[in-house]
This record gives C-alpha cells, structure tokens and sequence, in this order.
C-alpha cells in the first residue's frame, strides 16, 4: 500500500517540483498502427497527461472519427462541438477549437467529432489536401512541447495528413501473435509519405503493449521487435492491466484514475524515456 502511495504522488506530482526533461523543439509524434486494437489511443492519452503533469506542454489533436481520445481526455465532443474537421475542411484556426483538460495543467486537446467520419471523402477534391493538418498545427499561436496526433486504424487520407504534420511517428504494438502482420503495410507507407512528401518524418519509437508476462508468445513478440527496430523501442513495456481499460469509461487517463497501478507506473516511464531521448538528442527530425 505504502508503495502504491509514493508511486501515485509521483505521478499526480501535485507539488509540481518534479518535472520530465523538455525538448529543444517542439516534437510532433503521430501515434499510428492501421491495426485496431493495440492500445493506440489509451498511449496517446496517457503519455500526454504523464507529460503534463511534469511540466511539459502538451497538445493532442484527435485524429479518429470515433473520438475516443477526447473521450478519455474527458473533452466534449458531441454532434455541434468545434472540432478537428473544422480545421481540415473550413480551415478554421485550430487555437478556436482546442479545449484545454480540466484537472491537467499544460494539457489541450483538438477533440473529434462524428462529422470527422465525412471528412476522408471531402479532403478528396481539396487543395494541398495532405498538408492541412500540418498548416494547422504551425499556425498554432501558442508554444506546445508535445503535439500528439492519435490516427485512425486505417491508413486512409487522415493517417496522411497526421503523417504529413509529424517529424516523428509513434508505433504501438501488441504483444500478441498477429501484432508484426500489416506492420510492413504501415512501414512502406510512412517510406512513401517520406520520400514524396515529408522528407522529415522517422519512425523514432516504438511501444509494446499490452504484455502478458505469463506468456511465452508475449516474450517471444518482444524478441522479434527488439531485434527488428533495436533502439527504437522503448525500455517500458505496458502490461496488460484491467485499470487501463477502465478508466476511459470514466473519461479520465490510467494516470489520474488509478495512478499506483501497473498500467500508470508504465506509462509514466514510458514517458520519462521519451521526454529523456528528446532531450538527450535535442530531436534528430
């Protein structure tokens, strides 16, 4: 119990004393994996509330019609709100429709909004209709450390866009048997989105979710990953953990609903590893 306390106080960091490295620049990470399923939006969520709560910056633009990322952000997002599609299509400035998160200092949000489902077909006939996202994020008139871009699972004219505004992109992957299959799909698209459009994008980190050390097939995945993308992936690895899966029902991250959990501790060092390698680094584009 006692540990479950400190771990708790070191994550909500309620002083504010204690604070994760800043980047020289602003890192724009899209976190992607046409794949569903693999935890996606619950680490765009969570790394995002880590990081803010420790004194960086933070902006999340919700990228998937669904909004679950505004849902676990606890941003309103219904039919009617502002949102991400305004910024594509009509071109509104994106400060006029971020929200900033209640009870997290440094934290804003870009929710999503059902209209967004449209908005794949629309950007069809649109001028420079890949490169809307990023004009959007650069005219941002505020400084954000972190702008994290959660995609959709598909690799449609969204995930373009998100992959068009990124310097770095953000792969989490399962530890489950199917979790490496389509993987070559997202790489060769992010080559191509590189080599035509945005020669500044790297894949620069790559997370393991959802581990189940009883498994010899979860050990087996981090094995075939580690030695596919070396120091790309991260140290953390994020459990399997009933409190991660349950805290968006209560429109909140893992880190305020149950922050002495497994789930929590793992994405706040997840966090501090990367806020650590964009210090250390001083962001490689």
């Amino acid at each position: 119990m006692a540990m479950e306390a400190m771990r708790a106080v070191q994550i909500l960091n309620p002083s504010g004393e204690v604070t994760m490295p800043r980047p020289t620049r602003q890192r724009v990470m899209c976190v992607a994996n046409q794949k569903g399923g693999v935890g996606k939006t619950t680490t765009t969520v969570n790394l995002a509330v880590a990081l803010a709560l420790h004194g960086n910056r933070v902006l999340v633009v919700d990228l998937d019609p669904q909004g679950n990322a505004s849902t676990g952000l606890n941003v309103p997002h219904h039919a009617g709100v502002p949102d991400v599609y305004d910024c594509l299509i009509d071109q509104v400035p994106m400060e006029e429709v971020a929200q900033a998160v209640e009870g997290i200092p440094n934290l804003y949000c870009v929710p999503a909004t059902i209209d967004l489902a449209g908005a794949e077909i629309e950007l069809v006939s649109v001028v420079a209709r890949e490169s809307r996202l990023g004009r959007a994020i650069q005219g941002f008139p505020m400084e954000f450390d972190y702008v994290f871009i959660d995609c959709p699972p598909s690799l449609g004219l969204l995930t373009v866009n998100a992959l068009c505004a990124a310097q770095e992109v953000l792969i989490p992957i399962q530890c489950e048997y199917y979790a490496l299959e389509g993987l070559n799909q997202l790489l060769n698209n992010i080559n191509l989105v590189k080599a035509h459009l945005n020669p500044n994008l790297d894949v620069s980190t790559i997370l393991l979710t959802m581990y189940d050390r009883r498994t010899r097939l979860a050990d087996a995945v981090e094995q075939d990953v580690r030695n596919h993308f070396g120091e790309k992936v991260l140290t953390s690895v994020i459990p399997r953990n009933v409190r991660v899966s349950e805290a968006p029902s209560y429109g909140q991250s893992v880190m305020t609903y149950d922050p002495g959990s497994r789930g929590a501790t793992s994405y706040f060092e997840a966090a501090q590893e990367i806020a650590e390698r964009g210090a250390k680094i001083g962001v490689a584009a």
